[in-house]
C-alpha cells in the first residue's frame, strides 16, 4: 500500500522544532533525483521500502530536508541527489569562426530535449539521455577546441533548468 504524503511541514534546516520532533518520531526517508523537485507528484520508495506517493504543489521546489506528513501521520523526509551535469567549454576562437555549427549543436541538443543553461562561456547540459549517446552526437559536429566535461552538483548548487517565466496571452 502506497503512503500518500501531501501535507507540507517545512523544512528541518529552517524549523528547529521541525528537526527535533523528526528525531523523536520514526520517519520514513526518500532519496529523490534532481528532476523529482518542481513535479507535482511524486512516486518514490523509502530507503524501507515503503512505496510514498508525494503531492505538493507545483510551485514548491523540493529542497534537502523538507518534511511531509502522510494521511496516517508519518513524516517523510526529502533527501536531493547530487546532479550530474555534462559542461561544454569552447576556446575563444570556437566561438568566433564556427557560429553556424554551435547553433546547430543548439538545435541538435533541443531535438534531444536536453536542457541547456549558458553562463560564462560554458553549456551546461542536464542529461536526459545517456552521456556516452550525448558525447557521440557532440563529437559528430567535429567543434574545434570543444573540451567535454562533467559536474557533480550538491543539492546546494543545483542548477534550475526550469526556472523560466514568459507572458502567457
Amino acid at each position: 500500500m502506497t503512503e500518500v504524503a501531501d501535507q507540507y511541514l517545512g523544512n528541518i534546516q529552517e524549523n528547529a522544532e521541525l528537526s527535533q520532533r523528526l528525531a523523536r518520531e520514526n520517519c520514513l526517508e526518500v532519496h529523490l533525483s534532481p528532476s523529482d523537485r518542481v513535479k507535482g507528484r511524486i512516486h518514490a520508495h523509502t530507503d524501507s521500502g515503503v512505496a510514498v506517493g508525494i503531492i505538493k504543489s507545483r510551485e514548491l521546489s523540493l529542497q534537502e530536508g523538507d518534511v511531509f506528513q502522510t494521511e496516517s501521520g508519518k513524516l517523510v523526509l526529502i533527501h536531493l541527489q547530487s546532479q550530474k551535469l555534462m559542461v561544454l567549454s569552447f576556446s575563444s576562437s570556437t566561438a568566433d569562426t564556427l557560429p553556424t555549427k554551435l547553433i546547430h549543436l543548439g538545435h541538435v541538443l533541443g531535438n534531444h530535449h536536453c536542457p541547456i543553461i549558458v553562463r560564462k562561456n560554458k553549456i551546461y547540459l542536464q542529461l536526459t539521455v545517456d552521456a556516452a549517446v550525448m558525447e557521440e552526437t557532440i563529437a559528430d559536429f567535429q567543434i574545434p577546441g570543444l573540451k567535454i566535461d562533467y559536474e557533480l552538483r550538491s543539492p546546494s548548487e543545483y542548477l534550475n533548468f526550469y526556472d523560466h517565466t514568459h507572458p502567457h496571452h
